[in-house]
């Protein structure tokens, strides 16, 4: 049997998604809440105060969120694919895995940089850095953090088809199939954020246990 070299540091990696959400959940959850971040009661001049008065927290939290989880996706997206050859899911998975990752990271440039020119723009016109917020947040939104497209399916795939070869344990695949429907459902508007929710939890457990898998079992799972 093939060595799969790329099947440790995958599961490494897949550990290291989900921290970034769990991160990205505990701030929210503390030092975000009184900004109902992510919500519709979310205040732009209040964001754009807390971006003036604290943007290394803001760009620390992004990064982790965007930057950090798209580094360490990419690499959980190659060791898949390779654990998914000679398959036709291989290409499937890393393409879809692909494209997520780079919107993640597109996503995290354009939120760091927007924390940069919204404080800056505050010390003079805070309505104008309240606008331009708005704005490019509405971007970076589009990008990566407003819906889980791309991520709802790239998990529904790679669960699948380990499913079919026999590489996922049956339970993490239906998690990741489940996950991976909550994601698409995230460009339904009224469903938008408890679907993003949903899929934010999933997508830990998920990551979690894929991880676990990844590196206690380097080979295919026998049925």
């Amino acid at each position: 049997m093939t060595d799969m070299t790329l099947t440790r540091p995958g599961g490494w990696a897949a550990l290291g998604c989900a921290a970034t959400y769990l991160i990205g959940f505990a701030l929210l959850l503390t030092v975000l809440a009184p900004l109902n971040f992510g919500t519709a009661r979310m205040d732009p001049a209040a964001v754009t105060a807390f971006l003036h008065a604290r943007p290394g927290v803001m760009i620390a939290w992004y990064s982790t969120i965007y930057v950090v989880n798209a580094l360490a996706l990419a690499v959980l997206v190659v060791a898949l694919g390779q654990r998914l050859a000679p398959s036709g899911w291989a290409p499937i998975t890393r393409a879809l895995g692909l494209i997520w990752a780079t919107l993640v990271l597109g996503a995290g440039m354009i939120a760091n940089v927007t924390v940069e020119t919204v404080a800056h723009l505050y010390a003079t016109d805070p309505a104008a850095a309240a606008d331009l917020w708005q704005v490019l947040h509405t971007v970076e939104l589009g990008l990566g953090g407003g819906n889980e497209i791309a991520g709802g399916a790239w998990i529904a795939c790679v669960s699948l088809g380990g499913a079919g070869l026999r590489i996922l344990p049956r339970a993490l695949a239906a998690l990741g199939l489940l996950t991976g429907i909550g994601g698409l459902a995230t460009i339904v508007p009224p469903l938008g954020e408890v679907a993003g929710a949903l899929f934010g939890l999933g997508a830990i457990a998920w990551f979690l246990a894929l991880g676990a898998v990844l590196l206690a079992r380097p080979h295919p799972i026998q049925p």
